[in-house]
């Protein structure tokens, strides 16, 4: 085996193992310490790990370090950066979805961890009406220091990554193949652009080729990493609307542009709008009074908040956080405090009953 220090030859070899699939292999890594801590380990300790059967621990005992060293070598010829779940770089909100990727490759210079990040999707084929609210809606944005997140697919996709880049916004390319290649062929020269300011990112390595199968897996990571998600034009079933679904299983917030009844690019937008699976927006002004990113106003002073009430550690690890550093989103609570999502959801629960805290439009608590 290799020796330690190539960690990432362990942490490629590790998302390669069949049968050990994202959720087991952050488990393993957590409950061992490293990937190589993982591949390492004595099957005895192996079998230990809940779920985990004879046949798991034996293809553990088989990785595949060739591989592993091979694509090595090609993201250090290609100017990629490989970023483990136990990175510091690895995208905060991504790394609090159940099932996000242990390993994502990444070519860019845009920070994944930005303060705001908007996913765009929609149809391949949008009408005139999609690409004029899709155009106007980043054109709407582009004051506001966002970051753009898209498929580079045909469509929607084109047209965000394009707006954003036109509005001089950083936008980042979810791919659902590996980063030898673009998909669609067409958008090569729109992706060079975009890795100048943006990035381009994908979960699977090179000589992967855009499977119909790679796409939901694509779409998890398009939801997982943004504050909000917004569908402009989509017909009642296709990877907008699972980027949708996969969204409000995140906790995200969802917004979709309404269309006309008869349009069948609008029924699946209408539909999430009629559900309540997302909320109901006609530009720019709307996404932002609803994720609460309106220009602040000059603060309050001479408040004193000093003072509370006695407090349990874990509503105190809170405030004192809030105090420190201002209002923050649900997700970054969950990483500054480091709490579980139960005992942070009842900490919240009893700040806004004592009324200590507020919470505003898009999940982002304050100081009351």
């Amino acid at each position: 085996m290799p020796e330690e220090k190539d960690e990432l030859v362990y942490q490629i070899a590790l998302t390669r193992i069949a049968g050990i699939g994202d959720v087991y292999a952050r488990q393993l890594v957590n409950h061992f310490g490293t990937a190589s801590a993982v591949l390492n380990a004595r099957k005895r300790d192996l079998l230990c790990i809940e779920g985990m059967g004879e046949a798991r621990v034996e293809a553990l005992k088989k990785p595949d370090f060739k591989t592993a060293e091979k694509e090595i070598a090609f993201i250090q010829s290609s100017g990629i950066r490989p970023l483990f779940f136990t990175d510091k770089d690895y995208p905060s909100r991504l790394w609090h979805c159940y099932d996000s990727p242990v390993l994502i490759y990444y070519k860019g210079n845009a920070n994944l961890n930005h303060e705001r990040v908007v996913g765009v999707v929609g149809t391949r084929s949008p009408t005139d009406y999609g690409r004029h609210e899709c155009e106007q809606l980043i054109d709407g944005l582009s004051s506001e220091n966002i970051i753009i997140v898209s498929g580079l697919a045909f469509g929607v996709d084109t047209i965000a990554h394009r707006a954003a880049l036109k509005n001089n916004l950083s936008t980042v390319g979810v791919l659902a193949h590996g980063l030898d290649k673009i998909y669609p062929a067409e958008n090569r020269e729109l992706s060079k652009k975009m890795i100048e300011t943006g990035g381009l990112l994908t979960e699977f390595r090179s000589g992967t080729i855009p499977d119909r199968m790679n796409f939901p897996s694509r779409n998890r990571i398009v939801a997982g990493m943004c504050d909000c998600i917004v569908v402009i034009e989509s017909g009642k079933k296709g990877g907008s609307l699972i980027t949708a679904g996969l969204a409000n299983d995140y906790n995200r917030d969802v917004f979709a542009f309404p269309g006309r009844t008869s349009d069948l690019r609008s029924e699946g937008c209408n539909l999430l709008i009629k559900n309540n699976k997302a909320a109901l927006i006609t530009g720019a002004e709307d996404l932002l009074r609803n994720m609460g990113w309106q220009k602040e106003k000059k603060k309050k002073t001479g408040r004193q908040r000093l003072l509370f009430p006695e407090l349990q550690p874990d509503e105190q690890a809170i405030v004192t956080l809030l105090q420190n550093e201002g209002p923050q989103h649900i997700d970054d609570l969950h990483l500054k405090t480091r709490l579980n999502g139960s005992t942070i959801a009842q900490a919240l629960l009893m700040l806004e009953m004592q009324g200590l805290i507020n919470s505003l439009p898009g999940k982002i608590y304050e100081l009351n």
